[in-house]
């Protein structure tokens, strides 16, 4: 039996998306245990394949990618973020929560001075903020509390600042998808295609739609620039993470007619192992 300190909520996670903090259910489902770092192993092609697991007790356990395991549901999801106060005080926690990091430090210094949400400086800081904490530092509770200082904001016509709040939408839709709570999911989703409907003229909207599935049939993707950079770390990480927004939003959208939406779980998996590799070997040199 489980432990009886142990909430018996669990539910699949994707093994891309263990990181330090989760409690997984171990081989022969009687006990659980807190994973307090992870690594990546790949096979002799260069291709991710296993998940390394270090527990809160020493031990490892090794998780095929593509593959998914029991954890514990993430009652921290279940918080809306006026929990925390103000959008300042949220992200002031965050920093603290990461004072290593100098990213966060970087993103969240500008932010605590104020946030303005007609600012899209402001809005992209946040949009780079939550996916600093998810890619780069596998926080994903404080990276879903990030992105819902943008996930209620509306359509206003101004496509720049749209396409910032979209990231967190689709940022918010992929880390509550595995989490038990598929209507919240859901509701990331409708709200990501808000601008979708928006045009009211019959015709410019039948022509927007048919311009938006093709940008979903062939999206770019970055091929040739992550090909290109394959000797530079920091370049392919970037560009890599470009990539990664491009998926995200896609896999939002509900996939599309040549990327389905089980694929485009495959090949997000994929880049949020290769991004996290590519960032331990660019700290590692530096």
């Amino acid at each position: 039996m489980i432990d009886s300190d142990v909430d018996a909520r669990v539910q699949p996670l994707a093994a891309e998306a263990v990181s330090a903090g989760r409690r997984l259910l171990l081989p022969g489902g009687e006990r659980t245990s807190e994973v307090v770092d992870t690594a990546v192993e790949h096979d002799d092609f260069g291709v991710p394949a296993v998940v390394v697991a270090t527990l809160e007790s020493g031990e490892t356990v090794r998780i095929a990618t593509g593959s998914t395991v029991q954890a514990e549901a993430l009652e921290e999801l279940s918080q809306i973020v006026t929990d925390e106060g103000s959008p300042e005080a949220l992200i002031a926690h965050v920093a603290a929560v990461h004072p290593e990091n100098p990213r966060v430090h970087e993103l969240s210094e500008r932010l605590t001075r104020g946030v303005n949400f007609k600012s899209g400086s402001n809005l992209q800081d946040i949009r780079d903020l939550a996916m600093t904490l998810y890619v780069d530092l596998s926080d994903a509770v404080s990276a879903l509390k990030v992105c819902d200082l943008l996930t209620d904001q509306p359509f206003d016509g101004n496509f720049g600042r749209w396409n910032l709040i979209e990231g967190c939408l689709a940022l918010a839709a992929h880390l509550t998808q595995n989490d038990g709570d598929p209507s919240r999911t859901a509701g990331y989703s409708a709200a990501l295609r808000t601008a979708d409907d928006a045009e009211t003229d019959p015709l410019k909207a039948k022509l927007a739609a048919a311009v938006r599935q093709r940008q979903l049939n062939e999206p770019n993707l970055y091929d040739r620039e992550i090909a290109r950079s394959t000797t530079d770390p920091a370049a392919e990480k970037d560009w890599r993470g470009l990539r990664l927004t491009v998926l995200l939003y896609l896999r939002a959208h509900g996939g599309s007619e040549t990327l389905s939406a089980e694929a485009l779980d495959r090949r997000i998996g994929h880049e949020l192992l290769a991004i996290r590799a590519l960032g331990a070997k660019t700290a590692a040199s530096g």
